[in-house]
């Protein structure tokens, strides 16, 4: 027998395996049947786990709605339950909306959530602010679980802020307003979506943030100023467009509480939640085209755009196209600052990490940097460029050129450095004007391979472009994952700074002494607390 069951196996008989096949299935069935027992689930005792007690929705603006939070909700007893009833105490009313296991809506009945299982509620809000309302206030509600003795409650909070809202209309297409940016070599029109500054939107004041989709584009002509303390919030790939023959002015002042900031001007992307405080590439970029004059920019702080600064704007005779004093930019997912061929004038500045380069002077120019810092700590990933890049031809893919003339670039008492080996990159052509000086500066320039040192942009020894420079020395800072810049005790760069140059710009970004012995860079040391 043994061996004729070894001989159907072996086969492949049909009918016998059918057979067996249909055996076990019944066997499978009335092994389920016999162990399996219907859910039954349990009224929640008012015992329910939260992952908080309260949800903080952040800051939203007026009329813009939220990122989705999350709360998670805990059974940790060992019973199915359901939970009766989730609402919201304001009902319909609730500027907040959730979803609850996929399904969106106010209030929800009968919730079942399996032992030592848990739920997740998505939460966002929407409000508008009355004209009764605060410019700025708590938006609060309370998400209720249940009811009588078992009832819970988890607090929703919200910051409300009111703002003055720029965006390009909706045309009768559909398509949005746009605004010429010029012609491509086919002669086409280039636009992007953005909309003309009015005359009554020329000047932005700190009573209210500003938000902007699109670009915002300053008319010929005009000048676009910015009072001392304003914030601009710029929406994903929006900036702001300062076209041919207008002008900016930002007016910052020094702050007294480092923290609030309250006379800085920030530029910076319109999502306010804390994680995404430190997040490059949010919005575009301050584009200073070719042809717009006296612009002139202090105490700013420009973060997480895609270029922080575009300037391709020229200067004619002595006037620098930008003047920057004591302001920032920093955390751009590509360059802080890009300057083409343009006249650049900037004293206490800092210029940290960019996911490519920090500083580029391209395609020659008339640069001026005075107690500069210029560092490139970048940590989210692989970083392309320098903390300073400076040519005069560049050569597109397509085999085209460009060049253009380097008139002037100088650096005194300034700090050229990053968390790479070569923070300094010098392109010259050979025909065009390549003139350039550092003066005392520190730069990091760890040339291990050899490769780049007998170039001669590179002949530190060389007193015309390298008087006193400090190399490759380890410089203390407060925190380069912060862009903060401050020196540390026992910085190599205390005190050796041009005495004349600190004399051009006697106060530091924090509008600190430093005429009697000079630091290098934008921050006289003090001790920090």
């Amino acid at each position: 027998m043994k061996k004729n069951i070894f001989y159907l196996l072996r086969s492949g008989s049909h009918s016998f395996l059918q057979g067996i096949g249909m055996l076990l299935l019944l066997v499978m069935i009335s092994f389920w049947s016999s162990c399996r027992k219907d859910f039954e689930y349990v009224q929640s005792n008012g015992r329910l786990g939260f992952s908080t007690d309260t949800v903080f929705l952040d800051t939203v603006f007026n009329n813009i709605g939220s990122s989705t939070y999350s709360l998670k909700v805990y059974n940790r007893s060992d019973d199915d339950i359901e939970i009766p009833n989730i609402r919201l105490a304001q009902g319909s009313e609730s500027g907040y909306r959730l979803n609850v296991d996929g399904a969106a809506g106010k209030e929800f009945q009968n919730i079942p959530l399996l032992a030592k299982d848990s739920l997740f509620i998505f939460i966002e809000t929407t409000f508008a602010i009355s004209q009764n309302d605060a410019l700025t206030f708590l938006y609060t509600d309370d998400l209720i679980f249940d009811t009588g003795p078992n009832e819970q409650t988890v607090s929703l909070v919200t910051l409300v802020q009111d703002a003055v809202f720029i965006f390009p209309r909706t045309n009768a297409d559909g398509t949005k307003e746009s605004i010429l940016l010029g012609l491509d070599a086919e002669g086409n029109q280039l636009r992007v979506e953005g909309v003309e500054l009015a005359a009554d939107q020329l000047n932005f004041t700190n009573e209210k943030p500003y938000v902007i989709y699109g670009y915002a584009a300053v008319p010929e002509n005009e000048t676009l100023e910015i009072d001392a303390g304003a914030r601009v919030h710029f929406h994903q790939n929006s900036g702001l467009w300062v076209q041919n023959g207008a002008t900016l002015k930002v007016n910052g002042a020094i702050s007294r509480d480092t923290l609030l900031l309250e006379n800085e001007v920030i530029f910076e992307g319109d999502r306010l939640e804390p994680e995404l405080a430190d997040t490059p590439g949010q919005w575009g970029t301050v584009w200073i085209a070719n042809g717009s004059t006296d612009n002139e920019i202090d105490h700013l702080t420009i973060k997480n755009a895609t270029v922080g600064l575009l300037v391709e704007s020229g200067a004619t005779g002595d006037t620098p196209a930008l003047t920057l004093r004591n302001s920032k930019v920093y955390n751009a997912s590509s360059v802080n600052l890009w300057a083409r061929n343009s006249a650049i004038v900037a004293e206490n500045m800092v210029f940290g990490s960019a996911g490519n380069i920090s500083v580029y002077c391209n395609l020659g120019g008339n640069y001026r940097f005075t107690h500069t810092t210029i560092a490139n700590y970048w940590s989210r990933g692989f970083r392309g460029g320098e903390a300073l890049r400076i040519d005069n031809e560049i050569e597109l893919a397509s085999g085209e050129r460009f060049t253009g003339n380097l008139v002037n670039a100088t650096f005194e008492n300034s700090i050229i450095d990053g968390s790479s080996l070569l923070e300094l990159a010098l392109i010259d052509n050979g025909q065009n004007d390549f003139n350039f000086l550092f003066d005392h500066t520190y730069i990091r320039f760890d040339d291990i391979s050899g490769q780049l040192s007998g170039l001669p942009v590179y002949d530190f020894e060389n007193t015309a472009r390298y008087n006193s420079v400090l190399l490759n020395e380890n410089i203390p800072y407060k925190g380069t994952d912060q862009n903060d810049f401050r020196l540390l005790e026992n910085a190599p760069i205390i005190g050796i700074g041009s005495t004349s140059a600190a004399l051009i710009v006697p106060f530091d970004i924090l509008g600190i002494d430093r005429t009697t012995a000079p630091d290098l860079g934008a921050f006289q040391f003090v001790p920090i607390p």
